[in-house]
């Protein structure tokens, strides 16, 4: 039986990236999600996370060498009012798949973690063994779930790697995302108006050098940590990020106000030197390049 790789969370920004990206390497990929075609059209997998004979099924019928866990409730602005679902979907989804990688020998799985498994950070460049002290369930979901990567490692040799990706944008996103309001706002020709952000600051990543950085880690041979942060190497506020914007798009009008956004904790800049040490990591999208892929991507859509 030919080997592939299962990626959960096939229908989201993520795994859809992960998706397309090992299917033009040429590999099998097995994507699952609660949708059965990605918005492109692709075709998935229908399967719950929290059914874990549903994924021992699909285990059974394929080779499973790697999985790329990118399932998830997507961020700390994400079922806020739901903390259980947070928790059922996001540390039970894990644990399941960490099972999976028990039972059936997987070779490695990467596990799309979270910079809000910090919380607020201390002063920078932040490393990957400060202590965690999350202030979200999202992050809190996320650090849990690191712990159990942690565990089945130690206890069961289970080689699981988490990858603390920071906030993700381009295309395909569909959840609030600071950066797309602003392009959408500029190519609609309204203005963007916000009540917060000039001076905060936010570590962003193209969608396509995260999915780099998992590819990296599920590819690696023997590492020597089991958690990497992942960043697009940029450290902006939100003002110079509507900065770029403009001047990709003359004709946007972005104004925001001093202060923190309310749903995100305060990030120092962050450590990747891990990644880039032992897996070769280096983006390849710095903000303009990125946004303007992305002011491009939209507006084709919009046309």
């Amino acid at each position: 039986m030919e080997k592939c790789i299962l990626v959960t969370g096939g229908a989201g920004l993520v795994g859809n990236a992960v998706r397309r990206r090992l299917e033009s390497q040429g590999r099998k990929v097995v994507a699952i999600d609660l949708a059965e075609r990605t918005r492109d059209g692709a075709p998935l997998t229908f399967c719950d996370l929290g059914d874990i004979h549903r994924l021992h099924a699909i285990a059974t019928d394929h080779a499973i060498d790697g999985i790329v866990h990118c399932g998830a409730h997507s961020g700390p602005m994400v079922a806020r009012d739901n903390p259980y679902s947070m928790v059922q979907v996001n540390v039970v989804g894990t644990a399941n798949m960490l099972e999976l990688a028990r039972v059936h020998k997987v070779r490695r799985m990467v596990f799309c973690s979270s910079t809000s498994a910090y919380g607020d950070t201390p002063e920078g460049p932040v490393p990957e063994d400060v202590p965690l002290r999350p202030t979200s369930v999202y992050g809190g979901s996320k650090a849990a779930s690191e712990a159990l990567l942690w565990t089945y490692w130690r206890q069961f040799g289970v080689d699981a790697l988490a990858i603390r990706l920071s906030w993700v944008y381009g295309p395909g996103r569909t959840t609030d995302c600071i950066i797309r309001t602003m392009i959408e706002d500029a190519l609609a020709g309204r203005p963007t108006r916000m009540p917060f952000g000039q001076d905060f600051h936010r570590q962003f990543i193209h969608v396509e050098d995260a999915v780099s950085a998992l590819l990296l880690a599920l590819d690696a041979g023997a590492l020597p940590r089991r958690v990497y942060t992942v960043t697009g190497e940029t450290y902006a506020t939100l003002g110079e990020i509507g900065e770029v914007v403009t001047r990709v798009l003359p004709q946007a009008d972005i104004a925001l106000q001093s202060g923190p956004d309310p749903v995100d904790e305060v990030h120092r800049r962050f450590d990747i030197s891990a990644a880039k040490r032992d897996l070769g990591y280096a983006p390849q999208f710095d903000l303009e390049t990125g946004i303007r892929s992305y002011a491009d991507w939209l507006a084709a859509r919009t046309a």
